[in-house]
């Protein structure tokens, strides 16, 4: 039996596998971008442990500057006191996010990145707006304050209410699958106006909401793209009732789509920006940056044993390092617009290829039935198909592959890549 069969074997036995899993692949080692399992087999990371590998695996920049923190201060809470790289770490995301008097708050994920944005944003208004706003098709975590704004899959909240209240959610522009059934030329951005005629007519009076927390693309929810102007009608909407603009920038942030967070391709200015998974190259580090005036809460009101640790920190200032000194927002967007384009041809003939969507190398292809339907069983088999031929990709959405290689990937790779992905594609054509 392969060392692998029998790892995953262990696994099943004392692991609480909530997860989805594609495939029982036990990973062994990295290095930039593919990964090796136990029993030697390479794999193209297509996935980057879900947009996290942002600089590739175990780039050697990043794991020296964690060397040398380890042996200087495994960690010290900044609960209570402070160290140097959490103090720089936060300098430069305040740069990168031009809020020069703004504040950063340390976490150790992107869930509790967002739960702390949401304490944030409600004791800015000390109270007096408890109603919080989200879309329908949102991910912003899991645990119970953030998988209140949360809406991707019912599987995610089912069996855990009753969840936060004064959460309201508002239809996301998933334009490929119009939730109004418009075509776009004819919406004139239904989306954005809804928020305003419906839900601030009907449901919540906008004086009582403190925030709108959004991902500038939803990811789990299918990598969509909202259509142009739809997000500088939302910012004004929401600046005119005085409502605080809270980008998820999780899985899109830090050069995923070729600019340093996805809310720049829209020109719109978030008075919070919420940060984790390729922050600090996989080490369990998130991030709330935010306006100095936002970011107010009184000594006392929130805190994080762990949060900041350092060498998280001194991994994190060692990432965007590497990305800044290799041009690596240029390289997500030359190389994410490559895959985009081949793609789009490839779907001209590949009936299964609904849409393809994206923005750098945050890139979904939504698979469909011979009627147009999400077709989640051709998901599922594409995934499991490119393990097979060694491609490591993930699902978001109903049926959507998601691809999101390290932002260093180069052409011969994404060539590679693509080249199984086409296999894999024709063969799931076969199968469904």
């Amino acid at each position: 039996m392969r060392r692998g069969d029998l790892i995953a074997g262990r696994a099943e036995k004392v692991l609480m596998m909530s997860g989805k899993q594609v495939t029982p692949l036990v990973v062994d080692r990295g290095s930039g971008c593919w990964v090796y399992d136990v029993d030697g087999r390479r794999y193209l990371d297509f996935c980057s442990s879900i947009a996290v590998a942002l600089v590739g695996h175990c780039h050697p920049e990043v794991t020296e500057a964690i060397k040398r923190q380890c042996d200087k201060l495994l960690h010290y809470t900044l609960a209570s006191f402070i160290h140097e790289s959490a103090v720089s770490l936060a300098e430069k995301l305040l740069e990168l996010t031009g809020k020069a008097d703004g504040k950063v708050f340390f976490t150790n994920s992107g869930t509790e990145a967002i739960e702390g944005a949401i304490k944030v944003s409600r004791g800015f208004f000390k109270g007096s707006r408890p109603w919080i706003l989200g879309f329908v098709g949102s991910f912003h975590g899991r645990s119970l304050g953030s998988l209140s704004i949360t809406s991707s899959k019912s599987v995610q909240r089912r069996w855990f209410s009753p969840l936060l209240p004064c959460v309201e959610h508002t239809p996301y522009p998933y334009c490929y699958r119009c939730p109004f059934k418009l075509s776009l030329d004819a919406c004139d951005l239904h989306c954005a106006s809804y928020l305003e005629d419906y839900v601030f007519n009907r449901l919540v009076d906008p004086s009582e909401v403190c925030c709108l927390v959004f991902e500038p693309i939803q990811g789990e929810g299918g990598c969509i793209v909202p259509p142009p102007g739809f997000w500088e009608r939302v910012e004004r909407i929401c600046r005119s009732h005085g409502i605080l603009m809270v980008a998820d920038e999780v899985q899109t942030g830090l050069g995923r789509t070729g600019m340093w967070f996805a809310y720049e391709h829209w020109r719109i200015k978030p008075h919070v920006v919420c940060l984790s998974k390729g922050l600090a190259s996989g080490l369990p580090l998130g991030a709330i940056v935010g306006d100095g005036d936002v970011m107010s809460l009184p000594r006392g009101s929130h805190a994080s044993t762990l949060g900041g640790n350092p060498v998280c920190c001194s991994s994190a200032l060692a990432t965007i390092n590497v990305i800044e000194k290799n041009n690596l927002l240029e390289n997500a967007s030359r190389i994410g617009g490559y895959i985009t384009k081949r793609l789009r041809e490839l779907k001209e003939k590949v009936d299964i290829m609904g849409d393809v969507r994206g923005l750098g190398l945050l890139i979904g292809v939504e698979l469909v039935d011979d009627k147009g339907r999400a077709n989640h069983r051709a998901l599922e088999i594409a995934l499991r198909e490119g393990v097979k031929r060694g491609l490591l990709l993930s699902g978001s959405g109903t049926s959507t592959i998601r691809i999101t290689p390290p932002l260093s990937i180069t052409l011969e790779e994404a060539e590679e890549g693509l080249s199984i992905l086409e296999e894999v594609l024709m063969e799931v054509e076969k199968l469904v």
